[in-house]
């Protein structure tokens, strides 16, 4: 099994969802990894605060679905959390390298093989841990390189706040006129859901200088709609 090549995606650049999740498991080292040394131009994952406060690595607020244990991660320890196994694609729990992984470790990934960080924030963290995430990630020297996604609006805008250079994309499951307005007021492009995108509302953004991402996108023919939209990106599972 491989990526699927989206060949005619013209100026379209490619994100990993979660890693290249349609290969190995989601928001794991190895999906990073995969992605990396393939043609994408980012990689996306979702990061949570841990009890202690630390930022781990998952999509859920809990491993249940990925490990089979039901540990809720924002009321766990970050030494605890990182004990936990996750399911192979088959199901199997016997490989040591599939374990939640550090924000640190995701970063580290991304500039390793020179990816665009695409970080969604989960849940709705104090502004002061808002600040502390991108000090870490600065720290690191990948800031330049990151964009920062959330359906929290309030996380996106302490971001703006503090970093008003920072690269920003509102995540909505739904655009209409209210949340087309927001983007436009605060200057932060668009990061969509791609079955419900037209050519009218990527025009319209386009017309304000914003960009347009949509997610998650599997197929060769959904890719095509969404090119024919005009979007930036495209958030993909296994399309390449």
């Amino acid at each position: 099994m491989n990526t699927i090549k989206f060949e005619n995606k013209g100026n379209i650049k490619m994100i990993a969802h979660r890693g290249v999740s349609g290969l190995e498991t989601e928001n794991t080292c190895p999906a990073f990894l995969v992605a990396g040394v393939k043609s994408y131009y980012g990689i996306e994952t979702d990061v949570h605060l841990t009890k202690d406060g630390k930022f781990l690595i998952g999509h859920d607020e809990s491993f249940a679905r990925v490990a089979g244990e039901d540990v809720i991660i924002e009321e766990t320890d970050m030494e605890d959390l990182r004990k936990i196994r996750i399911k192979d694609t088959d199901g199997s729990k016997v490989r040591a390298d599939l374990f939640p992984p550090t924000l640190e470790e995701y970063i580290r990934i991304c500039k390793k093989y020179d990816k665009q960080s695409i970080l969604e924030v989960k849940g709705d963290f104090p502004k002061e841990k808002v600040w502390e995430m991108v000090e870490l990630i600065k720290a690191l020297g990948w800031y330049e390189k990151t964009t920062f996604i959330s359906f929290y609006l309030g996380n996106l805008l302490a971001i703006r706040e503090r970093y008003p250079d920072s690269d920003i994309q509102c995540l909505f499951a739904e655009c209409e006129e209210k949340e087309i307005q927001f983007m436009i007021e605060n200057k932060m492009d668009a990061d969509l859901c791609g079955y419900c995108i037209t050519p009218e509302k990527v025009q319209k953004l386009h017309a304000h200088g914003l960009k347009v991402n949509v997610w998650t996108l599997d197929t060769l023919e959904h890719a095509n709609m969404a090119k024919i939209a005009g979007v930036d990106f495209i958030t993909s599972n296994i399309l390449e």
